[in-house]
């Protein structure tokens, strides 16, 4: 399932193209006159435009230099019912133009900087190591999109085999109670054996239905007994902090890339939000040089007797 977003949903992607910013114009370091001022009036327009009564809380600032010149990076966050999101707002220093969005540097690769922060190493992966794609995926056991995606890489992953996968988890617990249990099992099972990873991930998926928060954890014992694991092992990890930390870490890299809803995947950094197979294979076959991109979209198995997967809701 896919987290309600009220940011992204007001502050819809409208992008924002100057050219090779370092070449043309170096930023101003000077922080605005009167930035209390700026803010304010901002706020009020925001609020107005995307009908943010005083049940949102929101908050701009501090305002800085943007690459852009002539314009403020102005940081966002907007809470509501207990969730927060964050983006960021151009706001011309004169205060009379606002732009929302993202901002490009025509002469640098758009997506470096998320292949930086995506830090596959250290998760489960299958595919050649210096594969020259590499999906990385955001991902929550419990989630239906999550299973949805997984039943398309049925086709879709053998389909080329050349390519890299990487899983990290994102589970969102406030919504799915037995997903966190869920990514321990899966992480304790990556760290006695990288192949048993791979079978759990494959189950929970397959028996997503007949999972709960009340049988996560002898369902987990199960696999990794079937996976041929070590059980007194596996339950140790479990109940240890070992396995939190990795998945702690993958929480926070989804935090620094702005990641907030699952599944989403990065093919070689560029961002798939919803995990849609066709908008992969179209990245996939681009990164491999187009060799591909002509044959009819890959469509997700489907076993004997298995109900068709439902159709993901449409995103606010």
């Amino acid at each position: 399932m896919r987290r309600v977003s009220y940011l992204l949903v007001a502050l819809a992607l409208l992008t924002v193209i100057f050219p090779a910013f370092a070449q043309s114009a170096a930023p101003e370091q000077n922080p605005p006159a009167d930035e209390t001022q700026l803010l304010k009036n901002s706020e009020a327009f925001v609020r107005k435009l995307f009908a943010w009564g005083p049940e949102f809380q929101v908050k701009l600032g501090p305002a800085s230099q943007s690459q852009a010149p002539g314009y403020y990076l102005v940081p966002v966050q907007i809470t509501f019912g207990g969730q927060s999101d964050t983006g960021v707002l151009y706001i011309s220093k004169d205060g009379k133009t606002l732009l929302r969005g993202e901002l490009f540097d025509t002469s640098a690769d758009p997506f470096a900087g998320n292949r930086a922060k995506l830090h596959p190493d250290g998760n489960p992966s299958r595919g050649p190591a210096d594969a020259r794609v590499t999906l990385v995926e955001f991902s929550d056991f419990q989630c239906p999109h999550c299973r949805q995606l997984y039943e398309a890489m049925k086709t879709l992953g053998p389909r080329y085999p050349q390519i890299r996968i990487v899983f990290k988890d994102l589970p969102i617990a406030a919504i799915h109670p037995w997903a966190e249990t869920a990514s321990l099992g899966g992480r304790c099972a990556y760290m006695q054996s990288p192949d048993a990873f791979w079978q759990i991930h494959d189950a929970l998926f397959e028996n997503q239905e007949f999972i709960s928060a009340a049988n996560i954890w002898d369902r987990l014992v199960e696999l990794a007994d079937q996976a041929g694991l070590d059980k007194d092992v596996f339950k140790a990890c479990l109940a240890s902090p070992e396995a939190g930390k990795g998945i702690e870490a993958n929480i926070e890299d989804a935090k620094v890339l702005s990641v907030n809803s699952t599944p989403t995947v990065f093919v070689n950094g560029r961002p798939v939000v919803g995990g849609d197979p066709t908008t992969l294979q179209q990245y996939i076959d681009y990164e491999l040089g187009g060799k591909q991109a002509t044959q009819s979209p890959a469509k997700p198995a489907q076993s004997p007797g298995q109900k068709p997967a439902q159709k993901p809701a449409a995103k606010p």
